[in-house]
């Protein structure tokens, strides 16, 4: 597993890499949700009231950051995040 301070303008994320068979479980969490990679569930987010937004296609921590956001929970668009945005959009939002 690798963690790693993420440094955005609104604060400093944190990146959570777990390495599987073939592609990375990814994860960075902000102060009031987080970003998930393909692995993720967002309904299981929605369902046990998180904030979080889900990208596509990833394998790094920077990928991440530059995806467009592809499904977001509601407490994720109280908070302004919308699909289609970009990952960092997302995180900003989520301080």
């Amino acid at each position: 597993m690798l963690i790693e301070q993420i440094q955005l303008e609104n604060g400093c994320a944190l990146g959570l890499r777990f390495e599987m068979q073939k592609y990375p479980l990814l994860v960075i969490r902000a102060e009031k949700g987080f970003l998930v990679c393909g692995y993720l569930n967002v309904s299981a987010a929605e369902t046990l009231g998180d904030t979080a937004a889900k990208v596509k296609g990833v394998q790094s921590f920077e990928d991440m950051l530059k995806a467009q956001v592809v499904e977001v929970t509601r407490f994720a668009r109280e908070l302004g995040v919308e699909t289609g945005m970009t990952g960092r959009e997302a995180l900003e939002r989520m301080f």
